[in-house]
């Protein structure tokens, strides 16, 4: 072929420009196109694909070679297979094509994705709106080995509703699945109609009772009960914040009285002692109903000693501790700088050493029944409202990235629980609690995809520099652990691996959870040997008087 002048001047150029694009891919460092932590979560703000947010999408199959495999009640080597976010076998051996793409996972462990029960992602509280939404906190949470969340809607002016509708625009920026717990903060006839449609429409099944926040969500024992009955009568569990709200509103004012102005006005303000009696109150109450029992968050021995009395009896109650009061003690709150102090406000407060001691073997030995986070997270900004007035610091820590390598670390690599019993406290019992079991919380043929490789001779550090909430602080800087989540697969995609976190906006997805778990299983032969019992009415003869 033979060029002109013109020509071949044009060949030359697009030679030399093209021969310079390929050096510069061929040069340029791989993570120059990775941002750091922080660049992550901003890109996160506007829900945009950034090179950070989204990566190559994963191939639709995936096999998980020679690991071992770990449910709640058994571990063996095998390998799991994936096509379209499902499991389809897991087996010994699985022989695959070359373009499957393969995960050695060798001398680590393979388990079902986290399960987070407890979360508050762009929550409304005290004047202010957490940190963290369902992009920012999903993200935190999948590079933790967390695969699902259920987080808390808030009523719009007691509206479930109103409330139910403006958490499914939050949530569409998920990047990971969740559900929806619904709390209740007042009582009439609508809201009981409402209940229903979130149970049978909504797929909602369980109703959280604030104890706790006198003035703003805290509800009385006449609503308590009526809510009760009818959760009931829906299958739907009943949650409670236990606190004596009345109590704690007594005990704020008597530390101002007493010029107890900072961060530990907050946990004297409120001793366990009233965490203890609203637990009770709140376990008689379900016992009068006869329906099972949910208490979030237990954060003391007074608590925790009231649901063991409860289930040793016979009745069904749930105890939640979170990550935070396994881990923590109060001491932080007399911290010198406020700063530091008022980021370990969170109600039921942090307790004094020796409670987490016996809420970690409360744990091991099944009074408590699995792990969440009450992830709320407030940046300094925000704690620092409070800053003349411990009642203004708004309430919240965090930990849904964290919880996973804080209990290992706390629960399994002390010797406390099994690997088995690690699955169950982090992601099984949770499955089952909300009636979503074997979906999740199981590797099994027909589970979802929700996978973490553990690698329990690899070591973690949590730093704020290297978390991926948008929080400014963490109150477990600085800890170390051995036992380290290397991969995530969340809905067959593999979204967190080589410390690197490949997700978008929009990916995850809304779970439901249907009613009558299997806490309400024989409930009705319970009713009848109660109304066997009562030998009433009397027949009397009528009075001739």
């Amino acid at each position: 072929m033979q060029l002109n002048c013109s020509e071949a001047m044009v060949f030359t150029s697009y030679l030399f420009f093209s021969l310079l694009l390929f050096c510069f891919l061929i040069i340029t460092p791989s993570s120059l196109s990775q941002p750091n932590n922080n660049q992550f979560c901003e890109a996160g703000i506007g829900h945009t694909e950034s090179s950070c947010g989204t990566g190559t999408p994963s191939s639709s199959k995936l096999l998980i070679k020679g690991g071992t495999v770990v449910n709640a009640h058994h571990q063996h080597v095998a390998d799991v297979y994936i096509e379209d976010g499902i499991i389809v076998a897991v087996n010994p051996t699985i022989n695959v094509g070359d373009e499957i793409k393969v995960i050695d996972a060798t001398g680590k462990f393979i388990m079902p994705g986290g399960i987070d029960p407890h979360t508050h992602l762009e929550f409304e509280f005290m004047n202010t709106v957490t940190v963290d939404d369902f992009f920012s906190g999903q993200a935190a949470a999948l590079a933790g080995g967390t695969t699902m969340h259920i987080d808390f809607v808030i009523p719009l002016n007691g509206s479930l509703t109103a409330g139910f509708e403006a958490y499914e625009k939050k949530a569409k920026k998920a990047c990971m699945d969740y559900g929806f717990h619904m709390a209740v903060t007042k009582w009439d006839e609508t809201v009981s109609r409402e209940m229903e449609i979130m149970v049978k429409e909504k797929g909602i099944n369980s109703f959280k009772f604030f104890m706790a926040y006198k003035g703003a969500l805290m509800i009385n024992d006449e609503l308590l009960l009526e809510a009760f009955k009818k959760c009931k009568s829906l299958g739907a569990l009943a949650m409670v914040h236990a606190e004596n709200g009345d109590a704690v509103y007594e005990g704020q004012n008597r530390m101002i009285e007493l010029g107890i102005t900072g961060p530990e006005g907050h946990a004297l303000s409120r001793p366990a002692v009233l965490e203890g009696e609203a637990t009770a109150r709140a376990i008689r109450l379900a016992d009068f109903v006869n329906t099972p029992l949910y208490v979030v968050h237990v954060m003391s021995i007074d608590a925790m000693e009231e649901i063991a009395k409860a289930r040793k009896s016979g009745q069904r109650v749930i105890g939640e501790p979170v990550a935070s009061g396994l881990a923590l003690d109060e001491s932080w709150l007399w911290h010198p700088d406020f700063e530091t102090a008022a980021r370990y406000v969170m109600s039921p407060p942090i307790r004094k050493r020796g409670h987490d001691k016996a809420l970690q073997a409360a744990l091991s030995t099944g009074v408590l029944q699995l792990v969440g986070t009450d992830h709320c997270a407030f940046n300094s900004t925000q704690k620092a409202f409070g800053i003349d007035d411990f009642r203004k610091i708004p309430n919240g820590v965090n930990g849904i990235e964290e919880r996973m390598h804080i209990v290992w670390d706390i629960m399994v690599d002390s010797g406390q629980i099994s690997v088995t019993d690690y699955v169950r406290v982090t992601s099984t019992e949770c499955a089952k609690v909300f009636n979503i079991y074997p979906k999740k919380g199981a590797i099994l043929p027909g589970s979802d995809a929700d996978i973490i490789i553990l690698n329990p001779n690899s070591s973690f550090e949590i730093t704020v520099k290297s978390h991926h909430s948008r929080l400014d602080t963490n109150v477990y800087e600085g800890r170390r652990g051995k036992g380290k989540v290397e991969v995530t697969i969340a809905g067959g995609r593999i979204v967190w691996e080589n410390n690197e976190l490949k997700v978008a906006p929009g990916t995850g997805k809304y779970i439901k959870t249907p009613p009558f778990n299997y806490l309400f299983d024989g409930l009705d032969k319970k009713d009848a040997s109660y109304l066997n019992s009562l030998q009433a009415p009397v027949k009397r003869a009528k009075s001739t008087i």
